[in-house]
C-alpha cells in the first residue's frame, strides 16, 4: 500500500450473510474521476501490478479503490460463484458513491474485469465506462469457450487493453469480433505483452508494468468525457 492510500473495509451482502473485504482507497485533491480496481482470479487486491496501476492513475488526478473479492479475502485461490462477484461490484459502486461525487469507472485485471462486465450487463452497476486489463476471452487453447455473449448488453463504453502474446485471446480475430459486437468499445494492443503484459526478454517489476498502462486508460477516459 502506498502512502496516498487508506485501508478500508467494504461490506458485501452474500446469501451466507454479510462479508467484509479489504480495500485501499486514495482520493487525490480535486480528483476528476474514481476508478475501482478489481484483481485477477489468482491474485488479491495487493498485487504489485494493481498497486502500480493505481499509483499511475492517482498521479493523473484519479481517485482509486482497489478491493478484494470475498473468495480472495477468505484465502481461497479459486473464484466463488459469479453472482458473488457481481454483488461485490455492486457493493463497491455503492461504497464509492457515498464518498465521492466524481464519476465512477471500473477496471479489472482479467477475471476482475470480466466480472465487472457481467455486473454492468445485468444492471448491477452503471459506471461511466469499463476497462479490461487482459480480458480473459477464453481459457488458453480453448477458443470454443468464449466468454462474450453478455458483452453487447453492456451499455457503457468499454476499453480492452490486450497484450499481443496473451494466450487468452488467441486468435486475435475472435477478440476483434467480440469488440465489434459491443455498443461502444475500443481496443488497444500492447505489442509483445502476455496476459499480465510482461514482454519476453524485457524483465520489469509488475508495479512498473501496471503504472505504464495508466496513461493509456486515462487518455481513453478523457476521450469518453469530451
Amino acid at each position: 500500500m502506498n502512502e496516498a492510500e487508506v485501508e478500508e473495509r467494504v461490506g458485501v451482502t452474500l446469501p451466507s450473510g454479510l462479508a467484509e473485504v479489504s480495500a485501499a482507497w486514495s482520493r487525490p485533491a480535486d480528483a476528476w474521476a474514481v476508478v475501482a480496481i478489481a484483481h485477477g482470479a489468482g491474485a488479491g487486491y495487493a498485487h504489485p501490478f494493481l498497486t502500480g496501476f493505481a499509483v499511475g492513475l492517482q498521479q493523473l488526478g484519479v481517485a482509486t479503490l482497489r478491493f478484494n473479492f470475498p473468495y480472495s479475502e477468505a484465502g481461497r485461490r479459486m473464484p466463488g460463484p459469479a453472482a458473488h462477484a457481481v454483488t461485490t461490484w455492486g457493493a463497491v459502486a455503492s461504497w464509492v458513491a457515498e464518498r465521492s461525487d466524481a464519476p465512477l469507472w471500473t477496471a479489472g485485471k482479467s477475471y476482475g474485469g470480466r466480472m465487472a462486465s457481467m455486473a454492468a450487463a445485468e444492471g448491477a452497476i452503471a459506471p461511466a465506462g469499463l476497462v479490461y486489463l487482459g480480458y480473459p476471452l477464453h481459457p488458453p487453447g480453448e477458443p470454443g469457450k468464449a466468454r462474450v455473449a453478455h458483452l453487447p448488453d453492456v451499455p457503457q463504453p468499454q476499453l480492452f487493453v490486450e497484450g499481443t502474446n496473451d494466450p487468452f485471446i488467441d486468435p486475435h480475430s475472435q477478440l476483434e469480433e467480440a469488440v465489434a459486437s459491443c455498443r461502444d468499445a475500443s481496443l488497444v494492443w500492447i505489442e509483445g505483452g502476455g496476459h499480465s503484459f510482461e514482454v519476453k526478454g524485457r524483465k520489469r517489476p509488475a508495479d512498473e508494468i501496471g503504472a505504464e498502462l495508466a496513461p493509456i486508460v486515462v487518455d481513453w477516459m478523457r476521450g469518453c468525457r469530451s
